[in-house]
């Protein structure tokens, strides 16, 4: 499935090893990399990984970013590359009906809708054919999308990394976990 976010468009499918393997495969994506755990809401989110550090969820998402966190059940650890303790999520701000659809759905592997080494896709046009002829779903957000992917901080050490500087600053997320 094709969806917009908050900041491009993502290919996303159903959190299940197989379902990720051929999402995997269509992306062109090592299995080596991670992929996020996208969710709806905070607590669709927190139904799915429970173990996650609420008060850390709540302080930074919904919102632009992506956040690596602790995963100590190991739940998804398809999503997890070569990192299995760990697991990416993220909260977008949706658009409603996108929001509906991933609140049905309850959560997606998701990972930008565009070739490995190109510019993400700010819009459907945007995504490659190859990518658009696979997908069974795809959702047009109607509009361009900002079109800088999501702002990544690993929260797994004692202090943050930022390991991509995307679409909302990360300053203002570390700002907010340190209050």
């Amino acid at each position: 499935m094709l969806l917009p976010t908050d900041t491009v468009y993502g290919l996303c499918s159903a959190p299940g090893e197989a379902a990720v393997r051929r999402l995997y495969a269509l992306k062109g994506r090592a299995v080596r990399q991670p992929t996020a755990l996208l969710a709806a809401t905070v607590e669709s989110l927190l139904e799915h990984v429970p173990e996650l550090e609420e008060g850390v969820v709540r302080a930074v998402l919904p919102g632009a970013y992506t956040l690596v966190l602790p995963n100590p059940a190991r739940r998804y650890p398809w999503l997890a590359g070569e990192r299995p303790d760990t697991i990416g999520v993220r909260v977008p701000d949706l658009p409603a009906v996108v929001q509906a659809v991933v609140e049905a759905v309850g959560a997606v592997a998701a990972t930008s809708a565009n070739d490995p080494g190109e510019p993400p896709a700010a819009s459907l046009d945007e995504v490659p054919l190859r990518i658009r002829a696979a997908c069974a779903a795809e959702l047009d957000a109607g509009r361009r999308l900002p079109g800088t992917a999501s702002t990544v901080i690993d929260l797994t050490g004692q202090e943050p990394v930022v390991l991509r500087e995307g679409a909302a600053p990360s300053a203002d997320a570390i700002a907010r976990l340190r209050r």
